[in-house]
């Protein structure tokens, strides 16, 4: 019953990948993050917040320069995920460190750490809702956006106590950055080098916009200002291996 159920998922989330419009994206490399891994990034008018992955700092960015205005260093682990909202620096913590030697805080599976952005000190943890790893994470009136990699699904959260809003599906794998133009939530699909817009009641695919995979930086963290979507290549691929990767440490935007 199990294989019968994913199959017909499977052929449902196809059939959906065939209807929904698909556009290539013009990818333009804006600058470094200043460590060079970038692997989470919150749009904020502020600047661009950077989640670095070897180090769990979080960097908030000139959107005009690319340089730092702050430094926070947090209690993060293989950092995948950064949001800003309610006051506080949200980071999704995706399990033991990558590339640094392990701290006795560093999380065991996905967590999301809350971090007073004055200080770096963290203020709260949460594990992920049905466990396992997470990337994307995205405030949202009150509310956390999670990429929740076990059950392929993105859940919202209360920010105060964690509660499950809603859940809805993803239609591929390695769900990573997430972006919010209500009422849809834009999803970056890391490995298939594809961002989906879906519709935050109910995870129906809206639009497609393709990347070309061997020519635009590896795509990972990712939010929208004012109308385009940014995102990041960290340079490092699942399992903490260097990709080579030409466009390793930028930030880029999505012409379209």
């Amino acid at each position: 019953m199990m294989n019968r159920r994913f199959f017909v998922s499977a052929l449902a989330a196809s059939a959906a990948a065939r209807e929904a419009p698909v556009r290539t994206a013009k990818v333009v490399k804006l600058f470094q993050s200043p460590e060079g891994h970038p692997n989470a990034l919150e749009a904020t008018p502020e600047g661009l917040w950077v989640g670095e992955q070897t180090t769990d700092n979080a960097y908030l960015l000139d959107w005009k320069t690319g340089k730092a205005r702050k430094k926070v260093e947090t209690e993060s682990s293989n950092t995948s995920g950064i949001a800003y909202g309610g006051g506080f620096l949200w980071m999704a913590a995706n399990g033991k460190a990558i590339g640094r030697d392990p701290k006795p805080t560093d999380a065991k599976s996905g967590e999301v750490v809350k971090v007073d952005p004055a200080t770096g000190k963290t203020l709260a943890r949460y594990p992920m809702p049905g466990g396992g790893g997470v990337h994307g994470i995205l405030y949202v009136d009150g509310t956390l956006w999670l990429t929740c990699l076990k059950m392929k699904k993105l859940c919202q959260v209360d920010a105060r106590d964690f509660r499950v809003i809603r859940e809805i599906p993803v239609h591929l794998g390695r769900a990573h950055g997430l972006a919010w133009q209500p009422p849809a939530i834009w999803v970056m699909h890391s490995t298939d080098y594809v961002v989906h817009k879906l519709d935050a009641k109910d995870g129906t695919l809206l639009e497609q916009i393709k990347l070309t995979k061997d020519k635009d930086p590896d795509p990972h963290g990712m939010d929208m200002y004012k109308g385009k979507l940014y995102y990041c290549d960290a340079g490092i691929a699942p399992g903490g291996v260097d990709t080579k990767s030409p466009g390793a440490g930028y930030i880029c935007r999505i012409d379209l």
